[in-house]
């Protein structure tokens, strides 16, 4: 696989539920059952990833369970405990024009609207009001910054965003 064609992990297998081969379910997806949106999975079984099939999910407590097609006991179930899901970049959902996956915003160059450049994108935050860029700045950077958080806040700080040529630009001020 290149490395645009590495599955996307959504989540991971847990530990067992029952002695039917059931898994407890840990999503990363914005709501924990929007992990069930995509199929088929990939599930990462001894560091090579399979395809497979999700017979059917339900909520249990606080949790969410899922039984996979091919796993019918408990000591199955086992020997999945903690594989991670995944799927394929072409399976992502189409998102609308002002919105973007997190994983296509890091490194990208972020550049002022007066044409500095900042530094790249290195990871991305998720606080209560909004997303926030962690920016590591150049080496040399003239401001002596190592690191800027800019808030995505469209429209008053991120004005632009080119995924093709992998910059955002931002309204900010480089000595923030």
């Amino acid at each position: 696989m290149s490395d645009n064609q590495q599955p996307i992990v959504l989540g991971k297998l847990g530990a067992s539920h029952g002695i039917k081969g059931w898994l407890k379910i840990t999503a990363y997806t914005d709501s924990v059952e929007g992990i069930f949106d995509y199929s088929p999975w990939l599930i990462k079984d001894q560091g090579e990833w399979r395809e497979v099939k999700v017979l059917q999910w339900k909520p249990q407590g606080k949790a969410i369970i899922a039984q996979l097609d091919g796993v019918t006991d408990r000591e199955q179930a086992q020997m999945l405990t903690n594989s991670e899901i995944g799927i394929m970049p072409e399976q992502m959902q189409e998102l609308a024009d002002d919105e973007f996956y997190w994983r296509d915003l890091i490194g990208c160059e972020v550049v002022n609207t007066k044409g500095y450049n900042m530094g790249k994108v290195d990871q991305i935050v998720e606080t209560g009001s909004n997303d926030v860029l962690l920016v590591k700045a150049n080496a040399k950077d003239a401001f002596g910054k190592a690191e800027r958080m800019i808030p995505f806040v469209t429209e008053q700080f991120i004005t632009a965003v080119d995924l093709q040529s992998k910059q955002i630009t931002v309204d900010w001020d480089p000595d923030f």
